[in-house]
């Protein structure tokens, strides 16, 4: 246990996700997992209530904290400001305070160009994760206000370096980027911290691509100069367990690449 204990994170996307081997086998559900080594209590959200169920077991069971699970699918076609709010709702209800926030939660249509490109596909990416992202800001900041709290967005080395097939995604992450350096800027005052992780982990979807289609994933999926994909745990649910930390706290509105040397930039 650690500085988070009895605080309270909410983390979008982290239903249960395993590898092969037993290691988390989604980075929501790896950041999950570090929090609740740290004694967090977590509200999860995200489309499939079996995975969100099976998370709030497992981690309650290994790490004595509390879970909440609530399904939460930000979409085009609904309420979205009222969705978040009852996710909000329901943490505060639980917990009382809201100490850190992390949009996880991405869907995208991958490897469809822009030429190609459907508006109803441009719209899954943008709500998921833009606009999932600012509606969970705007409904958390009075919590995170009183607790000076820290939010940890999620972009992509998709949008730094645009990558093929991934105009939607790209566009979503890369907002989410501005949105981040906007709130740094107007949340400084309230000593709310705002950073941006981008990632690149061995997910349990890859793993599954791997032996579907073990051909197109050697040609398709490079490795970083480390040698291989980050643990969704270990090598990013670890960095957002520091993001939130006060050692953290004076670095806001910046974009950290978690992509083992493959995200060098100037």
């Amino acid at each position: 246990m650690g500085f988070l204990t009895n605080k309270t994170a909410i983390i979008t996307g982290a239903g249960r996700a395993v590898l092969s081997d037993g290691r988390c086998g989604s980075i929501g559900y790896g950041i999950a997992t570090a929090y609740a080594k740290e004694g967090a209590n977590l509200v999860i959200t995200g489309r499939n209530v079996q995975k969100l169920t099976d998370a709030k077991e497992e981690l309650e069971r290994l790490y004595g904290i509390q879970v909440l699970p609530v399904q939460a699918d930000v979409n085009a076609g609904a309420d979205n400001a009222a969705v978040v709010e009852h996710v909000v709702k329901e943490a505060v209800d639980a917990f009382g305070d809201i100490h850190v926030l992390i949009n996880n939660a991405q869907a995208s249509a991958s490897g469809v160009t822009l030429a190609d490109h459907t508006t109803e596909q441009f719209d899954l990416a943008i709500y998921s994760g833009l606009y999932a992202t600012f509606h969970y800001m705007k409904a958390c900041y009075p919590y995170l206000k009183k607790t000076q709290g820290s939010v940890i967005n999620f972009a992509s080395g998709a949008g730094l370096f645009g990558n093929f097939g991934q105009c939607a995604y790209a566009a979503a992450k890369e907002g989410i980027r501005g949105l981040t350096r906007v709130a740094a800027t107007e949340w400084g005052r309230d000593n709310i911290n705002v950073n941006i992780v981008c990632p690149l982990a061995w997910t349990s979807q890859l793993e599954n691509f791997k032996n579907a289609y073990p051909d197109a994933f050697e040609k398709n999926v490079k490795m970083p100069p480390v040698g291989h994909l980050g643990d969704a745990e270990l090598e990013i649910g670890r960095v957002c367990v520091q993001l939130a930390s006060p050692d953290f706290k004076f670095m806001t509105g910046e974009t950290i690449t978690l992509e083992g040397g493959k995200g060098l930039r100037p």
